[in-house]
């Protein structure tokens, strides 16, 4: 394959990923983009920092005008909300509903799949606002190094669950994307922890051991309770990864 094709492949890989994991405005992309899109999960990491840079940019005007770090940290969420259109969010909500409302598989399934929330669902949402907002409320003064960092590195999990478990459904869009291979799971990994440690240093280490055992905690619990992953399952683990991380950075900061 010549250098041209190898480096048009690349750029359709990062417009793949960002046309899954983000709203952002994009060109055009032709459909053999989406031919193989487990090819680009190797990008995600590159999502969260685009995501992590416009909501920690956010975050740090707030600062700059003299608002107090927690509406800043308000910003930094609301940013991250509507450049992802909250996906990952919906996914938390939906699993915690479904692992947790139903006795039987399929029961769980049909739960994660019904548009409506419930308890479970609401008081995760809850938990995972609350607790990133007060984390980077605590961070953002010390920079917005933080914020880029931990939006790295949880995106770099979710090809780890994808090449990890099977499709726990027939249909979705965990099994549109299908399974991707261990070259671009390893580079996806690889870029994570790259582009976190030159965010925050060596303290990336800590965020991303806490990060893996809960991703590791919520992935075999989907095995246990579905069969695998789903949509909604990479959705859980992002919000439970990035709330690892930005919880490790404080702890080590304030150690």
């Amino acid at each position: 394959m010549r250098k041209s094709d190898i480096l048009c492949a690349w750029g359709l890989n990062v417009g793949t990923a960002f046309a899954l994991l983000s709203r952002l405005p994009l060109p055009r992309l032709p459909d053999t983009a989406f031919a193989r899109q487990s090819d680009a999960v190797w990008a995600f990491p590159l999502v969260g920092l685009v995501i992590g840079g416009i909501s920690g940019l956010a975050g740090g005007i707030g600062l700059a005008i003299g608002l107090p770090a927690p509406v800043a940290a308000g910003l930094v969420l609301a940013t991250q909300i509507v450049l992802t259109g909250a996906m990952h969010e919906d996914g938390l909500a939906d699993t915690a509903d479904g692992l947790w409302g139903g006795w039987t598989r399929e029961r769980r399934l049909e739960i994660m799949k019904d548009s409506a929330i419930g308890s479970y669902g609401v008081l995760a949402l809850i938990l995972s606002v609350g607790l990133r907002w007060m984390a980077l409320a605590a961070l953002l003064p010390l920079g917005t190094a933080p914020v880029i960092a931990a939006a790295v590195l949880a995106r770099s999990f979710l090809p780890l669950m994808m090449c990890g478990l099977p499709h726990a459904r027939d249909a979705g869009l965990s099994r549109a994307v299908g399974a991707p291979s261990r070259g671009p799971v390893a580079l996806a990994v690889g870029l994570g922890i790259g582009l976190g440690w030159l965010a925050v240093g060596p303290a990336i280490i800590g965020g991303w051991l806490c990060a893996a055992l809960l991703v590791l905690a919520l992935a075999l619990l989907a095995r246990a309770r579905i069969g695998g992953q789903t949509g909604d399952i990479l959705g859980a683990a992002e919000q439970i990864a990035e709330i690892a991380v930005l919880l490790a950075l404080l702890a080590i900061v304030r150690a």
